[in-house]
């Protein structure tokens, strides 16, 4: 399959693959972050072509690996050409992940806006009216609290995430899916309750979720929220077509 564009997402756990044209996300592959090597690389990419790379990574001990296997690979930064501006003590600090999530935010949603996006840590991304990147919030990831709970903890088991019956956890595994679900959407609730105060026409903030888990969560939510799985790599598709 050829295309305009290929768009890699290093997250921690994973890397999310995608072939795009400068419209649409054509395919999608994936594979670990961690022991990647040009090989591995280049066998994933197999029947693909493009015509340029871009990539985003939270794992830095790999893009060099990326660069490698893609010379000319282009590696989003805080100064490449994003489309919106930054509103940052030190931009250089910033994911260049959460900077791809709020290029689609203002591309494809609107301003102002939030993007939340459930992965390893859970990240709040906030979009100005005019459309500024301008700060956020780290929290721990769902999975991550989950399994602390087990792992530094004698009797508590690891948990498959899953609606409970109830709020009342009539076993030790009912009682943890309790606290993950409606624990978690609680935190998710509050802090979001929070950037709409502070955030100028908040109370009309476009809010999406991306990641893992958003789907999930979303879905025990009444708030509206939109949930779009592939997010970052619409980032990246559009920074790749700016440049391109």
């Amino acid at each position: 399959m050829t295309a305009d564009q290929l768009l890699i997402d290093v997250g921690n756990g994973r890397t999310k693959l995608g072939l795009s044209s400068h419209e649409s996300i054509l395919d999608r592959r994936d594979l670990p972050t961690h022991g990647i090597t040009v090989e591995s690389i280049l066998e994933k990419l197999q029947g693909w072509s493009f015509r340029q790379a871009i990539l985003a990574s939270v794992v830095p001990a790999v893009v060099p690996i990326w660069q490698a296997a893609l010379p000319g690979l282009h590696v989003l930064r805080h100064d490449t050409a994003l489309g919106i501006g930054i509103r940052y003590p030190r931009p250089e600090t910033i994911g260049a992940d959460r900077l791809a999530n709020a290029v689609a935010l203002a591309h494809l949603h609107g301003a102002p806006g939030i993007v939340i996006d459930f992965g390893t840590a859970v990240t709040f991304d906030i979009l100005s009216p005019d459309h500024h990147y301008i700060g956020g919030v780290i929290a721990p990831g769902l999975r991550l609290m989950t399994d602390y709970l087990h792992e530094r903890t004698a009797l508590l088991p690891r948990v498959e995430l899953a609606e409970p019956a109830s709020a009342i956890g009539t076993s030790t595994l009912s009682a943890i899916q309790a606290g993950a679900a409606i624990g978690y959407r609680g935190m998710i609730r509050g802090i979001l309750e929070a950037l709409k105060k502070e955030l100028p026409g908040g109370d009309h903030a476009h809010v999406v979720a991306t990641g893992g888990d958003a789907e999930w969560i979303i879905a025990g939510m009444s708030e509206q929220i939109t949930v779009d799985p592939d997010l970052t790599l619409h980032g990246l598709r559009l920074v790749g077509r700016q440049s391109g």
